[in-house]
């Protein structure tokens, strides 16, 4: 919708559910300042139909590196509490990042091409379960 405000829809296949996502960014990134965002989507890869999360997110480039941390708050509806995700993407050209995120309680790989328009991604879901996930911006 806006450089700041990003606004969609998910489906999750494993429950057949479609459900809105959304992000907005309180802070850009600069030299001495992470990119801070608050934002809403399931609850987490594998999570119930209905569960939802809610977070705020600290993400930092590295540097004079091709690597960007990022930890995150979020509010699990589905365990009714709150869990600490964070993980660490890596560039490994313009059109492909490298990624390992835990979720607050299982540990994900991720292998993403990306396009102006679109993005898909090779899962390795919590080490052992592979999938795939398709990102078509409008």
């Amino acid at each position: 919708m806006t450089d700041r405000l990003l606004v969609g829809l998910e489906y999750n296949a494993v429950v057949g559910e479609l459900s809105p996502t959304a992000n907005y960014t309180l802070l850009f990134e600069t030299a001495h300042q992470p990119m801070v965002s608050l934002g809403t989507s399931s609850d987490r890869i594998l999570s119930p139909e209905g569960t939802r999360a809610t977070y705020i997110t600290f993400g930092k480039s590295l540097p004079n590196t091709r690597i960007a941390p990022y930890v995150s708050i979020n509010y699990s509806s589905w365990e009714r509490g709150f869990n600490f995700p964070f993980g660490v993407n890596l560039s490994l050209h313009p059109q492909w990042d490298a990624m390992v995120q835990h979720d607050g309680r299982n540990t994900h790989w991720l292998l993403t091409y990306k396009t102006l328009e679109t993005s898909t991604s090779l899962l390795l879901v919590k080490g052992r379960y592979w999938g795939v996930s398709f990102g078509v911006r409008f």
